[in-house]
């Protein structure tokens, strides 16, 4: 009995350390992507420890800087919730693949542990190995990202409070980077999505304007045009499933 204990502990410290392997690279990442974030929560009137807590507690680029925008501009609660449940939304169907990957016999706070950090970098890393996954290695990349992304987010409060406004207004050209980084290369490699991110900025910019409209707070603004957007792109142009594209393409 010792013996096979002894080899589980074994196998989990060696997870434990595959997963700070693969995720200190990403790590270093999210300090470069949350430093510009924190220029953001620094325009929201956060402090470094709030900055550093909210990163720390959401580890979502496009959730935060949505809800840093939201606290910017005084909307209500109900609104950075609502807004924060649509733009994570997709770690719901992450979680959703990973528990599909655990042994049955995985303890559920371990699986509630896992999908606590669940980010678009760690579960590429988690999922692409082979076999039924060990959590351990899950805590591992968390152990090794988690900090820089909520360490980022704080210096670049830290740094949005001590340099000129002139350096700070450069820095936040740097969201923008991130935010192009992300939706580039998809959209090359997709011609329905480069289409549906041009709608997008269309639409977001009419509803500025357009009389009705644009009195809605901005936070109930996004979510409208999430919700909207995002069912009319499932509607009319949905993903085919591995069966149909085999169909297709027989």
């Amino acid at each position: 009995m010792d013996v096979i204990l002894e080899e589980k502990i074994s196998q989990r410290k060696q997870v434990f350390r595959e997963g700070i392997r693969d995720g200190f690279p990403i790590g270093l990442g999210y300090f470069a992507v949350s430093f510009s974030l924190g220029i953001a929560a620094h325009h929201a009137g956060l402090t470094a420890f709030q900055g550093f807590l909210a990163s720390l507690l959401t580890n979502a680029s496009a959730g935060e800087y949505a809800v840093f925008m939201l606290i910017a501009a005084d909307a209500a609660y109900i609104e950075i919730a609502i807004v924060t449940l649509i733009t994570n939304a997709r770690y719901l169907l992450m979680s959703c693949a990973l528990s599909q990957r655990f042994s049955s016999d995985t303890p559920f706070y371990h699986r509630l542990l896992v999908g606590f950090d669940i980010t678009d970098e760690i579960f590429g890393i988690t999922f692409s190995r082979s076999g039924k996954l060990n959590p351990f290695y899950s805590y591992g990349a968390m152990l090794a990202s988690m900090p820089f992304w909520a360490t980022g987010t704080a210096l670049g409060i830290v740094a949005g409070n001590i340099l000129p406004v002139r350096v700070v207004s450069a820095l936040s050209v740097a969201l923008y980077g991130m935010f192009l980084a992300v939706i580039i290369p998809p959209a090359r490699k997709n011609r329905v999505i480069a289409g549906l991110v041009g709608v997008s900025f269309a639409v977001s910019f009419a509803v500025t304007h357009l009389p009705g409209i644009k009195e809605i707070s901005s936070g109930n603004r996004t979510i409208l045009l999430t919700l909207v957007l995002s069912a009319a792109a499932a509607i009319f142009f949905p993903v085919k499933g591995q069966e149909e594209e085999s169909e297709h393409d027989a």
